[in-house]
Order: structure tokens, then C-alpha cells, then sequence
């Protein structure tokens, strides 16, 4: 063939196109494995909408405002919807968020959402089917048929943009309202139109944070025909944007505002409206908007943002059946949601100083649910995401140094601290990082937090804890479950304090460490509460679960769960109960069941285990400590195969950020982090063939179940790096530089792991 000038450019073109397509696309379409509605149905609180991973802005369709068991703002079950607002939590059992409420509609405006329970035809609900509705990574899409307006939402990490695509007709609208929030209350909001396809706008909320303020900016992609501005229901402004004569003429504040655009459509109009927010300014919002969406482009926000969920996704690569591959990427999924981003294009953020920080040298991240994600979402990170681990753990310090007290994070988002559950567990994620050596990490600003958090005596009691050695329940509520946290904690001080040769502090957060044996009651064989004078609570009951929060020793659990909250002393906990009697009321813990049954432990139960709450997750590895592997190995595939799935009913309990998921995902391969700061992770039993990790370092850590199926669930032998592996525990030095682990399975339990040296040991 005679190649010219024309041929030359062609084949440039050409070459040039798949240079390109080899870089920015990625191999496998893991997000199609996805499923977004995982956990929409029941407990699992998770929403459905458009997201980048961890990203900032969530556009996800609002079912519910007001109840507790749809904290996300979404419940697959209803068949009403309020519309699609910008922010939401992943899980979680306490509803916030759901800021800046978007409603589009034809015909007469309606202004008022209302509560689910006090529907009425002035409310702006309107019905949907699940039958016309979508969701994947980066996309959600649903039709209203009552309106006959086909809805589209994409995202990318500060914002997003909603696709109307709109019957004909002389009155299409699109509503945005700002007293919309999830369970919270409005104490004041305010909105501008700038201009005749722009607005902004913010409101400050009072809810589980107590003092949250957020900012939005919206531009639409074609004009405006007409604008009003409600205020209490009644409209107080209207018109075309070029009558109106001054700013104060289109804009307005006060508690209940809604603004709305209005247009003439032709059939299958589409209108595209660009959003962001900000916790710092509408200005910052418009310039998050302006970064990341320059453009008009749905599909190329959609298809970058599909992309940046693939790479994340292929962090880590499985091989197993499609169903395996849908449960597996869809709880992955959900753990690369939270923490999410919480800084403006120019690093700009709201901390808990009450004013806008600039986040130097770090990237701000908000939403630590750490009485939850301590446990394996942060040692999950340590894997495959220690760049953002410690962008993490530099949030949390900086919250430290913002903080009034001098505190580290509890439960903290948007700059606010909701003192939610207890504990100092951001401790844990910080030690944890430090003993394996993340880098970039000031190793004494860490120290200093920690130990500093520990001994603060404005939080819960701490000061009283430190000289008594426990919590009385006659002056602090949950104190059983309080003081044996807090020894965790200190636990993992002890071991950082080790590591700088901070030998006083070894020793003094060792003895707290300890603390736990002081409510360890022998004549009940279970923890138990003890008052200031040192007596037991003589209504002991190992499955009592008080409704009255004054009355309760226990956070959302029993003594017969909590009693195995010792993570640092297994074994030592063994020797307190015997190691006879430690074995039988493990047994009994997955077999009997409760007369006094609190409502929320019904799901997720497995007889007294209950994995829908956090407190349980570790327990069922704590056979290993008395040489009783198989009987761990039964229980994580009972767990897996009735507790996980592929189906928006598949989460037994909220996902609470992440952390359901990620006991899945630890239990595909084999293996859980027990005692988080610790060197050793815990053996399971694989639920999955071949996991392969990429490893933060670049280095792959390879897992193979050979055998593996639905009845051989049994480990009849290991090797770990070409080496023969007896023992029930895994040391992250065996593989923090990747390998290769090889499990031997069959469908009976062997001898592997029974030995005594095979037994996890106690790091002191």
C-alpha cells in the first residue's frame, strides 16, 4: 500500500488514540460487579446514588427524612421520593446530611416535602419503581412516571451534575430546597441568584453535629424562563431574571427557603444542572465547580469517574464466581466511600476551630466512625490504601490541634464532634500506623495525641478510670464497656510508647492495659459492673440490655457479648475464665439464644453472636486460642454465607463507614485483624479461590484456597511464602512486602493449627 501524507496523520490518529486508551482505561470493568443497592433494604443504611471513591459530594435519591432506619435518607422499600440531595452517610445509625434537596417537576410548583409519616397531595413526593430504576458506580438513574421526567445523577469528587430529561410543556421545574436535612433542623439558610442559569446558596443545620454549615453552588445549561424564591411555603419573589433590578431583589433568608427555575420544554428536553458544596463559602463551592466540571459533558464525568472506581477496585483482584465477585466488589465498594474528602480545590476546609484551615502538606478527609472502622476498615487501608491512611490520620491531627480539649477524634464530621460511642479509638489507627512504620507520618506529633487523649480528664471520665482501674457504674453510664475500651486503647499506647523507648509510659499504659481484669466477676464467669465502693451489680445478667442509657454497663451489646472484649489478653482472658470454661461459653455464645431480646439484635444473630453490631466481630476467631481452629473455620463461612450477599437486603446491620464490609472482605482472605496495633493478624478460614492484593508498596500479595468450594471449608494445611505454616496467627512482617499464602482445603476438620506453638501469642 502506498502510504502518503494523509495515510501518515491517519495512522498517527490511530496510534495516538490507543497510547491514550492503554492509560486512562483500565483492563477490567470491575465496577460492573458492583451493586449499589447492597444494603439499601433493612439495616445495612447504605444509599444508592452517585459518588466518587471518597468523594465529597453524594447526589442519591432522599425515600426518608425522619426515620432511624434509613440514616443514608434512602430505604429500598418505599415508593415515594422526595428528589435527590447532595450529601449523605454510608451506613451509619444515625441520620444527618442530606443537604440542598433537588426536585424536578411538571406543572404546579409544590413547595412542601413534608414527613414520610404526614404524606399529603400538597407534598412534592411523587411515586417510583424499583422496575425504572439504575445504579452503578459514578450513576444513578430513575423516571418519575407522574411526571414523566427521566432523572440521571453523576458525580465526581467535589461535584456533580443531575440530567432532567423533561416531557414538553410551558411549565417544567426544578426545585431546590434548602430546609431539606436528614433528621436535623435548619437554624437559618440563605440563597442568591446570581445570575439568569446560576445559584448559590448555604444553610447552617442543627442535628447530630450541632453546628454544621454547608455551602452550595448549582448552574444550569440553559437559561432560566422564570425564577421565584419561597420563603414559609409562600412565594416572595418571581420573575425573569433580567427584571430584576438589584441583588436584594433575588435573594432571601430565613429558616425554610426554597428557590425554584422554571422552563418551556419540548418533548425529551434535556437540562443539566451542575452542583457542588462547600464548608468554607458559596465562592469555594463555585470554584470546586468550576475545577472539576468545566464543561457540559455528562458522560465524560460519568465514564472518568467509572474509571477512578476501577482503579481502586483493582486494588485487589479476586477469582471466583460471578455472585462471589458482585458480594466481594460491592462491599469493596462500599469501604472506598468513607472517610470522604472534606477540602475546596484550593485545600481549604471548616475545622473544628469554627474557621476555614487550609490543609497543608495533607489531604483533608471528614466522617470518622472510629468505634467501628478501627477495627478493620483502617487495617484494610494499611494494605491497599496507606497513602490515604495517612492523609487520614493527619485529618485527625489536625482536629487534635483544632480541638478545644486537645482531643483526637471520636466521631467526628464537618468539623464538628458528636461524642458519639466510646472510647479513644482514633489511638488504634494512629498506633497501628505508626508500628508498621506508614511513612510520612510525625511519629511524636502522633505519640504526643495519643497519650495526651489518654490522660485528658474532660473526656468520660478518663481521670477516674486511671486511679480506681475501672469505671463505676453508679457515677458513669456503660462503664463496663467503657473501661474495657479504654484498656484496649492504652494497650496500643503501651506498644507505641515501647517503640520510642518511652519506657515510664510502657510500663504505666501497660498496667491500665490490665484494667480489664478488675470487672472480670469469677462467681459470674463474665464481666460485670462494680460500683465506687468496689461492689458488684447484684442484677447481673450475662444478656441484660438496658433501654435506660443511666442504667446500662454495656454499649449496644450484653456481658455475654462484651465479656470477649479483651483483643490485647486473649490469653489472659483465658486464664481468668479457665481454658475449659473459655471454650464452652464460646460455644454456647453461637448456640443459645436470649428471652430478653433488645428489637435491634434480632438481625444479624447467631445465637447470642451478633454480627450486625461491631462489639462481636472479633469472636469468632477466638477459638484459635484454644487450639480449636475448626470450630473458627464453621463459623466465618456460617457468617458469610448468611450475612453477606448480593442483594439490596444482604447487610445483617448498619455498614456503619464501611466496617461490615470489610470484616467480608478480611474473611475472604483468610485472615482478621483481632487486636489492631498488634503484629499479628488471626487465622480464618478463605471464603474466596485466588485474592490477589497490589499492596500499597507495589508489591502483590497473592492468596489461593485450593479446593475451596461450598463444602470444604476446613484448612487442611498452609504454606506461607513456599514455607509450611502451622501456626493460627499471621505476622504483616511475613507479608507487608507481598507473597504468596496457599491454603490446602477439605470438607473435614484436620490437626492443622492444634498445637501449642501454633497458638496466637500476647505482644507485650
Amino acid at each position: 500500500m502506498r502510504i502518503n501524507s494523509k495515510t501518515n496523520l491517519l495512522l498517527l490518529c490511530v496510534f495516538s488514540i490507543q497510547l491514550f486508551s492503554q492509560h486512562t482505561v483500565p483492563q477490567k470493568d470491575l465496577s460492573s460487579y458492583v451493586n449499589p443497592f447492597v444494603g439499601t433494604k433493612g439495616e445495612g443504611n447504605t444509599f444508592p446514588g452517585a459518588v466518587a471513591p471518597f468523594g465529597m459530594i453524594q447526589l442519591s435519591p432522599d425515600t426518608d427524612i425522619e426515620n432511624w432506619g434509613a440514616a443514608s435518607g434512602y430505604e429500598y422499600t418505599d415508593s415515594l421520593l422526595y428528589g435527590f440531595s447532595l450529601t449523605h452517610f454510608s451506613g451509619t445509625g444515625i441520620p444527618d446530611l442530606g443537604d440542598f434537596l433537588i426536585v424536578p417537576s411538571v406543572g404546579k410548583i409544590k413547595t412542601f416535602g413534608g414527613k414520610k409519616s404526614e404524606y399529603s397531595q400538597q407534598s412534592y413526593r411523587t411515586p417510583f419503581t424499583h422496575n425504572k430504576e439504575k445504579a452503578s458506580p459514578a450513576y444513578y438513574q430513575v423516571e418519575l412516571p407522574q411526571h414523566k421526567i427521566n432523572c440521571e445523577l453523576t458525580a465526581s469528587e467535589r461535584a456533580g451534575v443531575l440530567k432532567f430529561t423533561f416531557p414538553a410543556g410551558d411549565s417544567s421545574n426544578i426545585l431546590i430546597d434548602l430546609k431539606h436535612v436528614l433528621q436535623s433542623h435548619v437554624t437559618w439558610a440563605s440563597v442568591r441568584i446570581e445570575n439568569d442559569s446560576t445559584i448559590t446558596g448555604y444553610h447552617q443545620v442543627k442535628g447530630w453535629a450541632r453546628d454544621r454549615k454547608v455551602y452550595f453552588a448549582a448552574r444550569f445549561s440553559k437559561k432560566f424562563n422564570t425564577s421565584a424564591i419561597y420563603k414559609n411555603g409562600k412565594q416572595v419573589m418571581y420573575s425573569p431574571f433580567k427584571t430584576y433590578r438589584f441583588v436584594s431583589d433575588r435573594e432571601m433568608a430565613d429558616t425554610n427557603i426554597q428557590v425554584v427555575v422554571s422552563y418551556k420544554t419540548k418533548a425529551q428536553e434535556v437540562i443539566l444542572m451542575k452542583v457542588a458544596i462547600s464548608g468554607v463559602s458559596a465562592v469555594n463551592a463555585l470554584l470546586n465547580l468550576d475545577t472539576e466540571i468545566p464543561h457540559w459533558n455528562f458522560e465524560q464525568v460519568r465514564n472518568t469517574t467509572r474509571e477512578q472506581w476501577n482503579k481502586e477496585l483493582g486494588k485487589v483482584e479476586i477469582n471466583s464466581k460471578d455472585q462471589n465477585k458482585e458480594t466481594f466488589y460491592s462491599s469493596l465498594y462500599h469501604l472506598f466511600l468513607t472517610p470522604f474528602t472534606y477540602q475546596d480545590a484550593d485545600s481549604s476546609y471548616f475545622g473544628m476551630n469554627k474557621s476555614a484551615n487550609k490543609a497543608v502538606g495533607f489531604k483533608n478527609y471528614t466522617v470518622f466512625s472510629l468505634w467501628d472502622t478501627y477495627r478493620a476498615v483502617h487495617p484494610y487501608f494499611m494494605l491497599v490504601q496507606q497513602e490515604r491512611n495517612k492523609d487520614m490520620i493527619s485529618s485527625m491531627l489536625a482536629h487534635y490541634d483544632q480541638s478545644p480539649n486537645h482531643l483526637l477524634p471520636v466521631w467526628s464530621f464537618y468539623g464538628n464532634e458528636t461524642w458519639c460511642m466510646v472510647g479513644y479509638h482514633a489511638v488504634p489507627v494512629i498506633a497501628d500506623a505508626v508500628l508498621k512504620e506508614l511513612k510520612g507520618l510525625d511519629v511524636n506529633k502522633c505519640y504526643n495525641a495519643v497519650r495526651n487523649t489518654a490522660m485528658n480528664p474532660d473526656y468520660d471520665n478518663v481521670k477516674l478510670y486511671a486511679e480506681l482501674g475501672y469505671l463505676p457504674f453508679d457515677i458513669e453510664n456503660e462503664s463496663v464497656s467503657k473501661t474495657l475500651e479504654y484498656a484496649y486503647n492504652d494497650y496500643c499506647i503501651a506498644l507505641m510508647a515501647k517503640k520510642l523507648g518511652k519506657t515510664s509510659d510502657y510500663d504505666l499504659f501497660m498496667k491500665r492495659a490490665m484494667s480489664y481484669k478488675n470487672l472480670f466477676d469469677k462467681s459470674k464467669g463474665y464481666m460485670n459492673g462494680k460500683d465506687s465502693k468496689g461492689r458488684w451489680r447484684k442484677n447481673f445478667g450475662i444478656d441484660l440490655y438496658s433501654e435506660t442509657l443511666e442504667e446500662r454497663d454495656f454499649t449496644e451489646g450484653t456481658s455475654r457479648q462484651y465479656s470477649w472484649y479483651v483483643p490485647q489478653d486473649v490469653n489472659g482472658l483465658k486464664m481468668l475464665m479457665g481454658e475449659k470454661a473459655f471454650e464452652q461459653k464460646l460455644d454456647s455464645l453461637f448456640v443459645e439464644t436470649r428471652t430478653d431480646k433488645a428489637p435491634d439484635e434480632e438481625i444479624g444473630s447467631i445465637g447470642n453472636y451478633w454480627h450486625g453490631n461491631e462489639p462481636s466481630h472479633h469472636i469468632v476467631y477466638l477459638y484459635n486460642y484454644v487450639n480449636k481452629p475448626w470450630k473458627t473455620q464453621k463459623m466465618i463461612h456460617q457468617i458469610v454465607d448468611s450475612q453477606y450477599g448480593n442483594q439490596p437486603h444482604s447487610l445483617c446491620g448498619n455498614d456503619d463507614c464501611g466496617q461490615m464490609s470489610a470484616w467480608y472482605l478480611f474473611a475472604c482472605m483468610g485472615f482478621y485483624p483481632v487486636c489492631p496495633s498488634s503484629e499479628n493478624y488471626i487465622i480464618g478460614s478463605p471464603c474466596i479461590e485466588e485474592i490477589t492484593l497490589h499492596l500499597s508498596n507495589k508489591k502483590d500479595l497473592e492468596i489461593k484456597a485450593i479446593g475451596l468450594s461450598k463444602g470444604n471449608i476446613y484448612i487442611q494445611g498452609m504454606s506461607l511464602n513456599g514455607k509450611d505454616w502451622d501456626k493460627t496467627y499471621l505476622p504483616y512482617n511475613e507479608i507487608k512486602n507481598g507473597g504468596k499464602i496457599i491454603y490446602r482445603m477439605g470438607a473435614q476438620p484436620s490437626k492443622w493449627g492444634t498445637s501449642v506453638k501454633s497458638i496466637p501469642p500476647t505482644q507485650d
